[in-house]
């Protein structure tokens, strides 16, 4: 499997009662296959997993796969405190139809490389019919999905990228040279995407994609055509949405942002807050310039 183009990744829609709204994500998901999206990443961070039961997962990943179809790849995310807990939401996520799992080290254990090596490697054996693409998002999980690991790795098949989201450039950098033609790099630090994809990305599970999908798909294609000067003049024109949301209440704003876009996706879920007032009216004032 090779991971190109652009794959929102997908916020949970609320409706008014906190329950999912399972229209509005297949209205979104339209909407953003019409645009040209290659796939989809349900179940991330941008997605509220970790705020979801478990049923409201299976639901979810439902609806998404009722939608797409065959019209596009299908990346879930699956993560956990624990390997066990891992593989049993792996086995889910295939057992639902989807192509790959989306996984980051396991929160709050804090493994070492090794042990984090021995992780993958239980998940791969343990679910033999799923590719696997890995995510280093140390704000997350406060750990660092090292080298190590990675070069553990390089040589399996199934492993097929690495979603890389530290915002360190030099670091996705020697991702893109190091293991290329091994694991491929995907972008996951929105506000240096044109750099990512100089470097060699291939694609972008990409957050702001929920809000302002025909810039962002703009933007690949003309990368891909070789009109740097395009890809570059896109990035300056979405670069203050970027810059707010690199600021704070990340899920928040874009949840925001779906709302601005006509998509009325409801509130992040506790323990995060609305965005206030004041904080609305400065991401409108930056989104209303794209």
């Amino acid at each position: 499997m090779k991971l190109e183009g652009i794959l929102p990744a997908l916020v949970t829609p609320f409706d008014n009662n906190d329950r999912v709204n399972h229209q509005v994500l297949a209205d979104l998901v339209e909407h953003q296959l019409k645009l040209g999206a290659t796939g989809f990443v349900p179940l991330g961070s941008t997605g509220e997993s970790y705020a979801l039961t478990n049923e409201e997962r299976r639901e979810v990943l439902k609806t998404v796969r009722e939608v797409v179809g065959n019209r596009g790849l299908l990346i879930a995310g699956a993560n956990a405190p624990s390997t066990r807990e891992v593989i049993e939401q792996v086995k889910q996520n295939r057992d639902a139809g989807y192509d790959a799992v989306l996984i980051a080290p396991p929160f709050y254990s804090v493994p070492s490389e090794e042990e984090l090596l021995g992780h993958y490697r239980a998940i791969l054996e343990a679910v033999p019919d799923v590719d696997v693409v890995l995510y280093n998002y140390p704000m997350r999980v406060a750990i660092e999905l090292g080298y190590s690991v990675m070069d553990g790795l390089q040589d399996e098949p199934r492993v097929i990228a690495i979603k890389e989201s530290s915002g360190e450039l030099m670091r996705a950098i020697d991702i893109g040279t190091k293991y290329k033609g091994k694991i491929d790099l995907c972008c996951g630090s929105d506000d240096i995407a044109l750099d990512f994809f100089v470097w060699g990305a291939t694609s972008w599970i990409s957050a702001p994609a929920n809000i302002m999908p025909e810039n962002i798909i703009k933007f690949y294609d003309e990368f891909k055509a070789g009109n740097i000067e395009g890809a570059k003049g896109i990035s300056e024109k979405i670069f203050p949405v970027m810059n707010s949301l690199e600021t704070s209440k990340f899920i928040q704003k874009i949840k925001y942002g779906c709302e601005l876009n006509g998509f009325p996706v409801g509130n992040a879920r506790m323990p995060l807050q609305p965005l206030s007032e004041a904080e609305k009216a400065e991401f409108r004032k930056a989104y209303e310039l794209v």
